[in-house]
């Protein structure tokens, strides 16, 4: 059956928490977390990224994530808290959804970069 756009990012939200740059903070200040840029490496080039992120776009991340993949990358952890941000929030609900789906159960959407630049340093 096919789907739209419209119809995964409703599937994503619906499973993946959107979050606030307060709760983000706070959620870093526990520790154990991972902060994924899920942009492309262009953009990030353009802009910066979170300080302390880690850049992984959204075609790489299921061979990233998975620990059975030759090309994980030692970041990912799934006892890990994954917060997510991209340029508007799609694709960052998206990767949080196929996350959730390779097993990573503490997964939220921060939405855009422009959505955490005011309260988080970038590099």
């Amino acid at each position: 059956m096919a789907t739209s756009v419209k119809q995964m990012l409703e599937a994503a939200n619906a499973i993946v928490p959107k979050i606030t740059s307060a709760q983000a903070d706070g959620l870093i200040a526990k520790g154990n977390t991972l902060i994924l840029d899920v942009r492309d490496a262009p953009e990030v080039a353009a802009s910066g990224k979170i300080a302390g992120a880690i850049n992984v776009p959204r075609g790489m991340l299921e061979f990233r994530a998975d620990p059975e993949s030759q090309y994980h990358d030692k970041n990912f952890e799934r006892g890990k808290t994954v917060i997510l941000y991209c340029v508007s929030g799609g694709r960052a609900a998206l990767a949080g959804k196929l996350l959730k789906e390779l097993g990573y159960d503490d997964v939220y959407n921060l939405g855009s970069f422009k959505d955490w630049t005011g309260t988080v340093d970038k590099i």
